[in-house]
């Protein structure tokens, strides 16, 4: 059935919330930002609140968000959905529109058709502005959405869900382990609780570049989709993850040291906000580099491999605080980051270390290439199963 997203739901936006309302507790108060953090699965970076006391008045006078909902990012990053759970929040109007009271459609399967190539182009398409893009609401109404059968909705929303839970919960156990290591390594070299409180004597300072056989920026990429190469921007570093669905394709000049090697610690380089991200590359691929917005920290043998990328991901702080250039130019200098002290213990240590956390990541490994897998049989279905090319009985004949 050929519809309008009119002709199936509400669409309107919050009512108007202002800075000086803004409080430190109390009901969260989400933005943009927020949304597409969320949408991501990852934890919401900046906490605005407003009282409880204008949230009930809101809530008596014109609703708030329900579980089922949708809200749409619509200005700036266009077009990030998210499906509200059974949470309690407020958002910004103008910056975000809100999906309601749906009418025969599953809020779900609306979520992945604006997720599908169908809804992307209706959102590139009938967006306005030139130098910041945005969404009205009045051309979202008119959305066009062919649309199956409830039940058809139904199932296809509940097949990519069950994907998209299992990636998130192989998220949460990601983070779990990465939690794990970083006490670890705080337990040993930081409080150092295996010596009695006290550093060993026959530790030692040195520099982070003694430790490296390569402190370098990446490559300024030419990109090409057709090419089987990629290149690792800086969206894909984020919560000391890599994220490879976000690499792009690229065309090489040449193979050289540049392209990444199991262990090597990659460090966000430019631009405030995301300056000083840190994560570890621990995937066997020989396909992948950096662009020259990323540093690569690469230790110098294998024993080292644990105990930098944990050293690593322990400053990410220290990496952002180490910025030089004006707003918005922010850069980390590579001789900067070959100076930083840092103790080296004895070989004995690094390899009992390596031992103990090693598992950790080989577990972190085999989750997030499970995931890789998951989000790409996603990517797949999801405009076969939208544009009607797969059905739901294709759907139950795999089962």
């Amino acid at each position: 059935m050929k519809c309008e997203l009119g002709d199936i739901c509400d669409i309107t936006s919050s009512k108007r919330i202002f800075a000086h309302e803004y409080r430190t507790l109390g009901v969260p108060f989400f933005r943009g930002k927020e949304i597409i953090e969320k949408q991501g699965g990852k934890p919401v970076s900046t906490e605005l609140f407003i009282e409880e006391t204008r949230y009930a008045e809101i809530k008596a006078k014109h609703g708030v968000p329900q579980k089922g909902d949708i809200l749409l990012t619509s200005v700036g990053t266009l077009g990030v959905p998210y499906v509200v759970q059974n949470e309690c929040f407020y958002f910004k109007d103008g910056n975000i529109t809100w999906f309601r009271n749906f009418r025969n459609a599953e809020s779900q399967f609306i979520y992945y058709w604006l997720l599908s190539p169908f809804g992307r182009n209706q959102i590139d398409s009938k967006s306005i502005g030139s130098t910041q893009k945005a969404l009205t609401i009045d051309a979202l109404l008119g959305f066009e959405i062919d649309l199956p059968p409830l039940s058809e909705q139904r199932t296809i929303a509940a097949t990519l869900s069950a994907l998209d839970e299992k990636i998130a919960n192989n998220r949460k156990i990601n983070h779990h382990l990465e939690q794990m290591a970083q006490a670890i390594f705080r337990s040993w070299f930081v409080d150092f609780e295996p010596w009695g409180g006290e550093m060993p004597s026959d530790w030692r300072h040195t520099t982070l570049n003694e430790l490296c056989s390569l402190i370098s920026k990446g490559i300024t990429p030419k990109y090409d989709d057709s090419i089987e190469q990629l290149v690792i921007n800086q969206k894909c570093i984020r919560n000391r993850t890599i994220d490879l669905t976000l690499a792009r394709r690229h065309n090489p000049k040449a193979i050289n040291e540049k392209w990444l090697c199991f262990g090597d610690i990659l460090i966000n380089s430019t631009g405030e906000g995301t300056l000083g991200r840190a994560a570890q590359f621990l995937f066997d691929f020989d396909n992948i580099v950096v662009d020259s917005h990323v540093t690569i920290v690469r230790p110098k043998d294998d024993e080292l491999i644990a105990y930098l990328g944990q050293w690593c991901l322990s400053r990410e702080s220290l990496f952002a605080s180490m910025s030089s250039g004006s707003t918005g130019q922010t850069d980390l200098p590579r001789e900067r980051l070959k100076l930083l002290e840092m103790l080296l213990p004895e070989r004995e240590t690094l390899r009992d270390f390596t031992s103990v956390v090693t598992p950790l990541l080989q577990k972190r490994v085999e989750s997030g290439k499970e995931s890789s897998r998951l989000t790409t049989l996603r990517d797949t279905l999801l405009p076969r199963l939208m544009s009607g090319e797969l059905s739901v009985a294709d759907l139950s004949a795999a089962k």
